[in-house]
């Protein structure tokens, strides 16, 4: 038998009681606005990423796009600091919209989670907490066992350096990276994903043709830069290229330490440019 964990308030409540669920999950039109933001999570917040596949040619994802920026900006899980990244994938392209964000490198990360999972086949709106987890917005109860578990689970620590952008041509995002000693089992591979903060767009067609949509954490580029070895630690100096046009104060980045499969992730840290 399932019971409440009390040491959480947990997301989906916290939602509930404020108001701020959205009424369907069905695809129904509705006005994605931008949520107020919160204060940010404590420095020693435990780390929780949670990767939302989408698509702009998909008329049930706006719902889940607005779910994941209340995640985000409400912070609603004390003790937690959900890191967001919204994964825009190809195969809706074909219907009518080209997602300006999609990518097959997504399609391709989305895929892999698949057959992790054991699933027979990918779909949209998907949420994949900690690599290890899935969860359906439209499920409250399950929402609930899914943000208990990774919350409870240790994590080891991520750290993302000073970040520079040398604005050349192509601009170049460096920085370092640094993981404490991989206390699991297993190997672990580091990844390390430049999103854009925030994204609106107008459709011109397909699904959600008409609407203008409102997104967060918009990845641009997964990147695997590296590998943590068992009982070893990781600091490495990165740099990647930027996508053409690129507005620096605009960047998210997220390290993150995940075992191969993909699987569970060990760890993770968010750098925001300011604002």
């Amino acid at each position: 038998m399932f019971r409440y964990n009390s040491k959480f308030l947990l997301v989906y409540t916290t939602l509930v009681l404020c108001g701020l669920w959205p009424d369907s999950f069905s695809g129904k039109d509705q006005n994605v606005q931008a949520p107020t933001r919160a204060a940010a999570p404590s420095a020693d917040s435990h780390p929780v990423l949670v990767e939302l596949f989408t698509s702009e040619g998909c008329s049930s994802c706006p719902p889940a796009d607005e779910f994941v920026q209340k995640l985000d900006s409400l912070q609603p899980a004390p003790g937690a600091q959900l890191i967001v990244l919204s994964e825009h994938v190809d195969y809706w392209d074909h219907d009518g919209w080209k997602d300006p964000n999609s990518s097959p490198a997504l399609t391709e990360r989305q895929g892999a989670y698949e057959r992790a999972l054991g699933l027979s086949t990918p779909y949209t709106p998907q949420i994949i907490v900690d690599g290890s987890g899935e969860i359906r917005i439209n499920d409250a109860r399950q929402v609930e066992t899914v943000f208990q578990q990774v919350t409870g689970t240790p994590k080891l620590a991520v750290r993302i350096g000073a970040v520079n952008i040398d604005s050349g041509n192509p601009a170049l995002l460096r920085t370092r990276i640094e993981a404490d000693a991989n206390t699991d089992k297993h190997n672990a591979d580091v990844y390390l994903a430049i999103a854009l903060d925030h994204v609106g767009s107008h459709v011109l067609r397909g699904e959600n043709g008409g609407r203008d949509l409102t997104h967060i954490a918009v990845v641009q580029q997964i990147a695997k830069i590296g590998k943590l070895q068992k009982g070893k630690g990781f600091a490495e100096d990165v740099e990647l290229k930027l996508k053409a046009g690129t507005d620096p104060n605009n960047l998210r980045v997220v390290a993150f330490v995940q075992t191969p499969g993909p699987g569970k992730v060990l760890g993770a840290a968010l750098w925001k440019a300011a604002r």
